[in-house]
């Protein structure tokens, strides 16, 4: 379980589970969500949550979207601050993430 901070002050946090950041990276919720300007404001996180809606809508199936909108999208301590500290969360998970396969796709070559 994580922990992110969701305003400046650092009075208020939201937690964030192992399964919702799978489920951001299941869904490419942050995929071209941030304008080019890296600006994350009210419009971003009101487009993230249209984005999740629409999934969905179109997905009965969707249990995980569900956890994820009730547990952090829509908790009620998001707001814009709280959503760069989860897309700063989610970066930091899926590099480390990425650097663990490369440390076992080497071990498994130097077995070969």
């Amino acid at each position: 379980m994580y922990r992110i901070q969701s305003n400046a002050s650092g009075t208020r946090s939201i937690e964030v589970s192992e399964e919702n950041l799978q489920t951001i990276e299941k869904y490419s919720l942050f995929k071209g969500l941030v304008p080019s300007s890296g600006i994350v404001d009210e419009e971003t996180l009101d487009k993230l949550k249209c984005n999740v809606k629409s999934y969905i809508m179109r997905n009965e199936e969707c249990k995980d979207l569900i956890d994820l909108c009730y547990n952090v999208l829509y908790h009620d301590n998001m707001k814009t601050f709280g959503l760069k500290e989860l897309i700063m969360l989610y970066v930091s998970w899926s590099d480390e993430r990425q650097d663990e396969e490369d440390t076992q796709d080497e071990a498994v070559l130097a077995d070969e």
